[in-house]
């Protein structure tokens, strides 16, 4: 529910906010943390340019900045979880390792395929977009166990962090 809808009431107890700002919290660490894992990622993956000196770091930090939205979205969207039980914290580390990787992919594909086709045509879109997937997915096989280790780290801060303990 939201402010113009016509059954929305106030929250007194303020917890609408609090769960609110946990989400942001989540969301920028799972930004941070896999953002930077990203553009590792993106260093040690199979060359997706030409081989100019400093392209691949330019293009970690393009890939990475491309994949920042749905990064930070999936630490939004799992926050509530890591927030409950333990189990339920297990539960969020184990989704937020395997949907990392789709979710970096995913987004960093969709923006290369969108900024190529209009810039050098649908073919070289749909082109670039392969070497993005088949290099993404090489990458979070190789550095699968610091996504491990990222996603512990973020359960970790998303609970120390929490206000309301």
């Amino acid at each position: 529910m939201n402010p113009w809808d016509p059954n929305w009431r106030p929250d007194p107890t303020g917890q609408r906010l609090v769960v609110i700002q946990a989400a942001r919290r989540g969301a920028v660490l799972s930004a941070a943390i896999f953002g930077g894992l990203v553009v590792v990622a993106a260093m040690i993956a199979p060359p997706v340019t030409t081989s100019a000196p400093g392209a691949d770091l330019l293009n970690g930090f393009l890939i990475a900045l491309l994949s920042l939205p749905a990064l930070a979205l999936l630490g939004a969207a799992l926050t509530a979880a890591a927030l409950a039980s333990r189990a339920w914290a297990v539960s969020a580390g184990i989704a937020i390792g395997v949907g990392v990787p789709v979710a970096a992919v995913t987004s960093a594909l969709i923006g290369v395929l969108v900024f190529v086709a209009f810039s050098d045509g649908a073919g070289h879109g749909v082109d670039a977009a392969g070497r993005i997937l088949r290099g993404g997915v090489t990458a979070a096989v190789r550095i699968s166990p610091l996504i491990a280790a990222g996603s512990v780290l973020w359960v970790v801060l998303v609970r120390r962090f929490d206000r309301r303990a």
